[in-house]
């Protein structure tokens, strides 16, 4: 790829956005630049269409509903099976009390599986209809930052990133993050909803202990980073602040289960000391002063910057870069739509040729939007999972990887899917016209002879899909 202006505007939506479709690099090669600055302006920007999805409060309801059901008609299955059992023998009888509530089971299906599609689909669908698709990408990147898994919360986990991520993704910083530790999806994810202070009277009555999960990837993962001088002492006092931040049980309150509680009798009383400032008990308001300190403190920026340049430029981001993100970071006091303007308008994040591998999800969703086709959620879904990035499903509280080497290796996974695309789609997408209408003649002379030679469409598509300038931004 050249530096003409059909390849900036290429890389453009390569690096920042979803990935070029039809007349998408003709839209924007006047001022790449100008519309990606555009799209962080207009109104509603990171919304999804997602009116008809539940809240996460209502989708843990429904899953705790539908498990009580479950057991209740398990339950009376079993007796049911044993008062009709009579002289039977204790094995055949047993056989048929368990098929008895194993068909009981049955009758109740899990809603949390479609949830969690539903949420899926409606994800998919903002990606692929995006213009550019900037936002998006912003939400993706904030929602890797701040991950929850849908192994530990499944029917939560589409409708956390809809209330705690999208809505502060052009917003502050510490907004976020407040809205990220207090959603329930995350007090769940990192066991902080069962976290009790050893003097608190929940502690003392039940003799449970202090969990520190929430507090330690805070401080490593969210906020500060590794090796910024906070310490062991340092968890251990802010787990303690963070103790009554839970959620209202589904079974105790119908309407309002699985929305977020203080509740003081989990708490743990005094002040406590983090980074050297002592916080007095205020309740809840406590924990709100120490998240809001840590939004705000130097290294957050320098951490913050580092991984937005990574993600979106380089493995080995340039350090000018990382600098002026930084500053910009601590000047507007965390101000995420500054910091991101910041960098669309810093000449290192327009380095050519594009270098970063496409992370599996990126590259699908680009595959899908070049060929103008649609995509469901299952199999969505399941093709991300065969890639190793499952949905919503990371391998840690880190989140996926953004580097070269965690990818690379899933290179014949990749060559796999895109034969098994273009097969699909052969019959309605041409190779020629994604060529020249979706991809501007940005790819290299070599990609454009390899295309050029194939053996069929299928060929064809497949070769486009796993070309260095497609499979890298």
């Amino acid at each position: 790829m050249g530096s003409s202006v059909k390849a900036v505007a290429a890389l453009a939506l390569h690096r920042f956005g979803m990935g070029p479709r039809l007349g998408s690099i003709a839209a924007i090669e006047s001022d790449p630049r100008g519309a990606l600055l555009a799209e962080l302006a207009r109104p509603r920007a990171v919304d999804v269409a997602g009116q008809s999805l539940p809240t996460s409060a209502r989708a843990f309801r429904i899953v705790a509903d539908a498990n009580a059901e479950r057991q209740a008609r398990q339950i009376a299955a079993a007796r049911a099976q044993k008062q009709a059992a009579g002289p039977m023998t204790e094995s055949t009888s047993q056989a048929d009390a368990e098929a008895a509530t194993k068909m009981a089971a049955e009758a109740v299906p899990n809603p949390g599986r479609q949830i969690y599609l539903n949420e899926a689909q409606a994800r998919i669908n903002a990606a692929l209809a995006a213009e550019i698709g900037f936002a998006e990408r912003l939400v993706w990147f904030w929602s890797n930052h701040f991950c929850v898994s849908a192994d530990k919360i499944q029917s939560m986990s589409g409708a956390y990133e809809r209330e705690a991520i999208r809505p502060h993704v052009l917003g502050r910083f510490a907004d976020m993050l407040l809205a990220v530790v207090s959603h329930p999806a995350m007090l769940v994810y990192l066991d902080n909803s069962a976290s009790m202070g050893p003097n608190s009277v929940a502690g003392i009555n039940r003799t449970r202990g202090l969990n520190e999960n929430l507090a330690r990837e805070i401080l490593e993962l969210h906020t500060l980073g590794v090796r910024t001088g906070y310490t062991q002492d340092d968890v251990i006092a802010f787990a303690k602040v963070l103790t009554g931040w839970t959620l209202i049980p589904a079974g105790d309150n119908p309407e309002h289960g699985g929305e977020f509680t203080f509740n003081r009798r989990l708490h743990e009383p005094g002040p406590q000391r983090v980074l050297n400032r002592t916080y007095e008990d205020a309740g809840v308001e406590q924990g709100r002063a120490v998240l809001r300190d840590l939004a705000g403190h130097p290294s957050t920026a320098t951490h913050i910057a580092t991984k937005l340049a990574r993600h979106f430029v380089a493995d080995a981001p340039p350090q000018p870069l990382v600098d002026r993100l930084t500053r910009t970071f601590r000047d507007t006091a965390g101000d995420l739509k500054e910091v991101t303007k910041a960098l669309v308008l810093s000449p290192e994040a327009w380095a050519l040729p594009a270098g970063k591998l496409k992370r599996p999800s990126e590259w699908v969703t680009s595959m899908v939007r070049a060929a103008g086709t649609q995509a469901d959620a299952p199999r969505f879904v399941a093709g991300q999972t065969t890639l190793g990035e499952p949905l919503w499903r990371p391998p840690s509280p880190k989140g996926y990887a953004d580097d070269e080497p965690t990818w690379i290796d899933g290179m014949g996974r990749r060559l796999d899917v895109a034969n098994n695309y273009a097969e699909r789609i052969a019959n309605r997408a041409d190779p020629r016209q994604i060529v020249e209408s979706v991809l501007g003649a940005t790819l290299s002379a070599a990609t454009m002879q390899a295309v050029s030679r194939a053996e069929s469409r299928q060929q064809a598509l497949a070769l486009l899909f796993m070309s260095p300038e497609f499979q890298r931004r």
